[in-house]
């Protein structure tokens, strides 16, 4: 364990030191954490070998999943994003329920042995994006402003509506042993939504008011303006908990009631937050790649292979078109954008839960996961730059000859992730 440790500080203080360079290459952190968990784990050096069926690494997973939640949806501008949600929207509200029931739907003809619950199981896991994963694409100035904002809005929300559908999911799979449970079912699913939503508002009150009215009193120092919205985020997961609810809706919604109540939603308000959420992520993906060869190889099939592939694309690409329908996107535009939904941290953590339920056909579905989430970092990161440098000029050329063009349309930036410095 020292040893593993000792090798995952290595790691972080490794990419801390030259992040900046890397960013502008579009090598991701993602990238690096998961090639060096590959080479220090389980199918390399074997230094870092963990053990999933702990429930450290599921907690670890869980709260860094929390932090980037309550972090996301703090930030949320919903008076400013009201007057420019109509391509978000659409994304969220046509293409990924699209998202979910294409993937259905290619799961049944792929892997048909895992069944309707099952394949709605994978779906779920995998209809969640990381804008993280092609940060390029949404920090780059000259890609068009309504594109980034569409794809950051959309990355830091979908999340926290996926989870409802991937609990609902496992609870249908695991129904499906035992006869009799259709009641359980749907009053599990409303226990665990309803409670998550009272533990995230619970939270979001208590913490947005003593900040909102230790601040107005300047009572709060710098350093515990930011400390307390990270207690916030513990206090709305372990409540959930407690309840027996959703830690991660709780966390969404909490993060939401938080900046609401305490009428702060800025970046000094959250980066403790999300720097914490971000230490935590590198580890993950430093553990993630450190088992994903081993998790894979053993049920690794051509189908799963080409479930992957088509998650990446057809199952992505072909809901975000019919979602900007008539909105006037170019064909570009609508490829560009179906093209970066990549996989990542909601995809893990949603993962280790499906495996810690003991859901039917596990290590099918896992291992289809790990490969999805696999590719998504390295294709994703690696086309990030040059799309975006061939993107960019098509639009510069097509906005020279058509200035009143949809994508060119002025949109401010909420950012619901902090934009790396370059």
């Amino acid at each position: 364990m020292v040893l593993a440790l000792i090798a995952i500080a290595l790691i972080l203080i490794g990419y801390s030191a030259v992040s900046a360079p890397l960013d502008r290459r579009g090598i991701t952190s993602a990238m690096v954490f998961t090639a060096a968990g590959i080479l220090v784990g389980t199918s390399g050096l074997r230094i870092v070998e963990i053990d999933l069926e702990t429930s450290a690494v599921q907690r670890l997973c869980e709260l860094t999943l929390v932090f980037l939640l309550f972090s996301d949806s703090t930030r949320i501008d919903l008076l400013g994003l009201r007057r420019h949600l109509g391509w978000p929207s659409r994304l969220l509200g046509i293409g990924l329920p699209l998202t979910m029931l294409a993937g259905i739907a290619t799961g049944l003809v792929l892997l048909p042995a895992i069944g309707v619950a099952g394949a709605f199981v994978l779906s779920t896991m995998l209809c969640s994006t990381d804008a993280a994963l092609g940060q390029r694409v949404v920090s780059d100035e000259a890609v068009p402003a309504r594109v980034r904002q569409a794809l950051d809005v959309e990355s830091g929300l979908n999340d926290g509506i996926a989870v409802p559908f991937f609990l609902v999911a496992v609870d249908l799979a695991l129904a499906q042993l035992s006869s009799g449970l259709t009641l359980a079912v749907v009053g599990n699913m409303a226990e665990q939504i309803g409670r998550g939503l009272i533990a995230g508002i619970l939270a979001g009150i208590v913490a947005g008011l003593a900040f909102r009215e230790a601040d107005a009193r300047g009572w709060i120092e710098g350093q515990w303006q930011r400390i307390l919205p990270v207690a916030g985020a513990v206090l709305a997961y372990m409540i959930a908990l407690q309840l027996g609810g959703s830690g991660f809706i709780a966390a969404f919604v909490g993060g939401m009631t938080f900046g609401h109540v305490a009428r702060r939603n800025g970046e000094l308000v959250t980066s403790l937050n999300e720097d914490i959420g971000g230490i935590l992520a590198g580890v993950v993906w430093i553990g993630f790649g450190a088992l994903a060869v081993e998790l894979m190889l053993p049920h690794l099939t051509w189908q799963v292979v080409a479930y992957a592939v088509l998650s990446l694309t057809v199952v992505r690409m072909v809901p975000v078109a019919i979602a900007l329908w008539r909105t006037g996107a170019q064909a570009p535009t609508v490829a560009f954008m179906g093209w970066f939904g990549p996989r990542g941290l909601a995809s893990i953590v949603f993962g280790l839960l499906a495996l810690e339920s003991g859901i039917p056909d596990g290590d099918v579905i896992l291992t289809t996961v790990t490969l999805t989430v696999l590719l998504s970092v390295f294709l994703h990161g690696l086309t990030s730059v040059p799309f975006v440098a061939a993107y960019s000029r098509w639009f510069a050329a097509h906005a020279a000859s058509r200035p009143t063009t949809a994508e060119a349309k002025p949109t401010p930036m909420s950012r619901l992730r902090r934009q790396p410095r370059t």
